[in-house]
């Protein structure tokens, strides 16, 4: 069979796959189907509990559901305050917030210093790894290699498949710890085998934090400014958790309760973060406003800016989705608290960069696209923007390329969905299993001879 015959086919059997697999709309409202696992209201189904995180977007008054400042809580502590409590003291914070995600408590100063002694004695790859699992299969997308490379711990752990906590813990630390590491040089192999650039590797240093090591790790020279190293630090930890019920960790718990190894969950996570309806929002926001910045020739006439947003909920406009990337979320509806700390400190990294212009760009597109999609859309929604839209933003004025803007969200998450895996070990104890109801017609079995042709 050659090409053209082998593309006829597969369009062909594509063809009638998306006929046998569309399911009439009016049957999921007869059957109560909770799509997207959410309610009519919008809320989610509550299929479990968690103590790891918590979001909160609107408060309920005689049933009536409020909307209020976004708020997000790790481990009970407002993230906003944990923020707080080391930003303006200029210490990185990231390693503190995933010890207080996979302990459920703040760490005290020795403490805190034993558990970046851990992480830095277990931040290298293993032996060969580099060479084997990564340069000799350099792939053009960095969230399917980091999937991979996950996977393929899994062959250099002594103990893998083990799911007492202890093992796991140990596991979960170290997966932390080489993150950073794994997608920055997977990006360096898609860098100089896809792109043909001269080819650079570091070693991790181990007296540098997570966020030095990835600045370090991307950067021909290795150096950085210190708001660059605690900007970004703040990302991974604005990145850490968000709850139980967000894709990514709603698959760790799903796959975690099948009894399944930490590779496996952990892979299946960065599966779902690659998506563009989840971590994967913020390269398409980023690209979205590059595209933008193209179109609209005075980035202060807000008129054109409304024209651009119209255009793009009419279809017309970058990728024709009629999404307005980084606008609009699942759960927040004023605020996501996320996004009012980023922009805060986002503006620092703007004046040393010489990016205000940039960055008053996109302080107008957030203030006028709720006005857009309500004229647009003739509803009341309450739309935000989210984490996603000026998480772009600071990646780019940190020097960081797009293909890793979803990775380094991976790199802040691994921390929440280790504490989500422990967490459904210890108390999860049943197998996630939904209901489907099928909706096709039995059929008699039909000898080969008398069927109908298809293809």
């Amino acid at each position: 069979m050659d090409q053209e015959q082998k593309e006829k086919l597969i369009n062909r059997i594509a063809d009638i796959a998306c006929v046998k697999s569309h399911i009439n709309p009016e049957l999921y409202t007869k059957y109560n189907v909770k799509r997207g696992l959410r309610n009519n209201d919008g809320t989610g189904v509550l299929v479990g509990l968690t103590e790891v995180g918590e979001v909160m977007s609107y408060i309920v008054d005689d049933a009536d559901r409020i909307p209020v400042e976004g708020k997000l809580f790790y481990q009970g502590y407002e993230v906003t305050e944990l923020v707080n409590g080391f930003f303006p003291q200029k210490r990185f914070g990231f390693e503190e917030i995933a010890f207080l995600l996979l302990t459920g408590d703040l760490p005290t100063k020795e403490g805190l210093e034993s558990f970046n002694a851990l992480l830095s004695s277990v931040r290298s790859l293993p032996e060969n790894f580099t060479e084997d699992m990564i340069m000799k299969a350099p792939s053009p997308d960095i969230m399917n290699k980091l999937a991979r490379s996950v996977l393929a711990l899994y062959s250099y752990d002594d103990n893998p498949d083990a799911t007492d906590i202890p093992n796991v813990v140990r596991q979960c630390t170290e997966l932390i710890a080489r993150f950073p590491v794994l997608i920055s040089y997977a990006y360096m192999a898609r860098r100089h085998y896809i792109e043909h650039h001269s080819l650079y590797i570091h070693d991790p240093k181990p007296e540098y934090n997570t966020a030095q090591n990835i600045l370090y790790l991307m950067r021909p020279d290795g150096k950085f400014t210190d708001l660059e190293a605690r900007i970004l630090d703040l990302m991974l930890v604005l990145h850490a958790e968000h709850g139980g019920g967000n894709n990514s960790t709603f698959v760790t718990h799903a796959v975690s309760s099948t009894g399944s190894d930490t590779y496996a969950v952990m892979a299946a996570a960065v599966g779902s973060l690659k998506g563009p309806q989840h971590g994967g929002a913020s390269g398409k926001a980023y690209g979205m406003m590059k595209d933008l910045r193209e179109h609209v020739s005075n980035w202060e006439d807000e008129d054109q800016i409304r024209a651009y947003l119209t255009s793009i909920l009419k279809r017309e406009a970058f990728d024709h989705s009629g999404l307005i990337y980084g606008i609009g979320h699942a759960v927040y509806t004023l605020s996501d608290p996320r996004t009012v700390t980023i922009k805060k400190y986002a503006e620092l990294l703007a004046r040393e960069t010489g990016n205000m212009d940039l960055f008053n760009l996109y302080l107008r597109v957030e203030k006028l696209a709720p006005d857009v999609f309500h004229e647009v859309k003739k509803n009341d929604k309450i739309v935000c923007a989210n984490v996603d839209y000026f998480a772009g933003l600071v990646y780019s004025m940190l020097g960081i390329p797009q293909e890793l803007f979803t990775p380094l969200f991976a790199c802040g998450r691994i921390a929440g969905w280790s504490a989500h895996r422990i967490e459904e070990l210890v108390s999860g104890g049943r197998i996630m299993r939904p209901a489907f109801k099928c909706v096709n017609k039995r059929r008699p079995y039909v000898p080969m001879n008398e069927r109908g042709r298809v293809l």
